[in-house]
């Protein structure tokens, strides 16, 4: 049961409701939560002070994407049924105590308490964090759900942009010894707790707001304008609906998983291992250079969840996914085979390999209503994203394992050439989804789960 205020009946918004406020609502939540990016950071500080490798922090990380896609999974539909406060409040109290419990293990130096906070419960904030907007976003802008998702989407891409630097200025504010600007200079341990309790509460209120803001549309509402035939563009774009648990029994929805398992994992492998790549290829780039390209990449990221989401609204979601994983691959060829003759060459393609991964996070939601309508489609994107789950362990894991094998960058760049030409394939293949998966628009039980 749910306090009165919380509830879907309570949120409905009443005539003369302004949309555009639906978007900065999504994004308080979104930039919250996209903070996981820049866990980079404190790394060293939580090195030094649990005497552990690499591997074991980079742990923490790995726990929270794995338990974003389970909880994006297993509350999906809780999330459709009762409505994005609900579900931004939920995420909240995860995420937060994420923090707080992260900070416990941090004051008593018990790693385990870290994985379980950050790890565990701020994944599972994270979870439910990233898809409580998406369905209220598309019911908001039938019109353009592409712009929608993309706004949205891209605050998740920059949140890390914001945190990164609040993050290194309130360590040197709590520990004067400590320099953001040096890769030699770590923290001390109580910097790091004092950050964590200060981003606690920074978020709370944050995530606080977008709750308290956010709206629904009533089941009649539609944009002036609007007429759902009339913006069918293509077969491709269904004005149907189709429940989470059939979506599950579709082609559709696993040619989309493979789709977007490919774009990620070939994204993420070269987030991994950028500021290297870059130092590898010319020796001239300092360290902070280096970092200054991380920086690049991180906006090439967000630009790019912003931009080609709403290209989609005008060339459709299955041309832009041929552009994202056709493209891409013609591009990560290039890149390994020509990226280091120019730093401004190596620059170029890297942004537009980086802008195409951003890209496929922030379509993905449309393509999903396009094919099974706005029913159900927060928990089966909820469904889909343990495909990021999925690609967060397995890019880093071919592209570390190749370079220990082989040392070979270039090899693990042809593998991820590979990747998205199966991406690609998959992507051509996808149809409209048989009509035998829809359901009867008179069905008042489903009407009413239309959150």
């Amino acid at each position: 049961m749910l306090p009165g205020f919380l509830r879907r009946e309570r949120i409905v918004a009443g005539p003369g409701f302004n949309r555009w406020l639906i978007p900065p609502a999504a994004l308080a939540v979104h930039l919250s939560i996209g903070q996981v990016y820049a866990t980079s950071v404190y790394r060293s500080t939580l090195q030094e002070e649990f005497a552990a490798s690499e591997t074991a922090i980079g742990f923490i990380f790995s726990i929270a994407i794995v338990m974003l896609g389970l909880s994006s999974f297993a509350m999906g539909t809780w999330v459709d049924r009762n409505g994005p406060r609900a579900a931004m409040a939920l995420s909240m109290v995860f995420w937060v105590s994420g923090f707080l419990v992260g900070a416990l293990g941090i004051a008593s130096a018990q790693l385990w308490l870290v994985y379980l906070g950050y790890g565990v419960l701020g994944g599972i904030g994270l979870g439910i964090g990233y898809i409580s907007p998406v369905s209220t976003l598309i019911k908001w802008f039938p019109d353009r759900p592409g712009l929608a998702t993309g706004m949205a989407i891209m605050g998740f891409g920059g949140g890390a942009l914001v945190a990164s630097p609040l993050s290194g200025r309130l360590l040197s504010l709590y520990d004067g010894d400590f320099d953001p600007s040096s890769a030699d200079s770590v923290a001390s341990s109580g910097a790091l707790v004092s950050l964590f309790l200060t981003l606690a509460v920074v978020y709370a209120i944050f995530m606080s707001f977008g709750a308290f803001i956010v709206r629904v549309p009533a089941d009649d509402w539609k944009p002036a304008g609007f007429d759902p035939e009339q913006a069918r563009k293509s077969d491709m774009i269904s004005t149907a609906s189709v429940t989470a648990s059939n979506a599950l029994k579709t082609p559709q929805f696993w040619l989309l998983w493979v789709v977007l398992f490919c774009n990620v994992t070939a994204g993420i492998g070269i987030l991994e291992q950028a500021s290297g790549l870059i130092q590898d290829a010319f020796s001239s780039v300092t360290p902070a250079a280096a970092a200054g390209f991380v920086g690049l990449l991180s906006i090439a990221n967000m630009a790019g969840r912003f931009v080609w989401s709403t290209t989609s609204d005008k060339i459709g979601r299955k041309p832009t996914y041929m552009l994202y994983l056709g493209g891409g691959a013609i591009l990560y060829a290039l890149f390994a085979t020509v990226g280091s003759s120019s730093i401004v060459v190596f620059l170029l393609l890297a942004v537009l390999m980086l802008s195409f991964y951003g890209g496929g996070f922030a379509t993905i939601p449309a393509y999903l209503r396009d094919l099974f309508g706005t029913l159900q489609v927060g928990a089966i994107h909820g469904r889909l994203l343990t495909a990021w789950s999925a690609a967060g362990v397995a890019g880093p894991l071919i592209l570390n394992g190749i370079l220990d094998l082989t040392g070979a960058v270039t090899i693990a760049l042809f593998v991820m050439v590979g990747l998205l030409a199966v991406g690609f394939l998959a992507n051509l293949m996808v149809k409209p989804v048989d009509s035998k998966w829809h359901e009867p628009e008179t069905d008042p039980a489903l009407k009413g789960s239309n959150a």
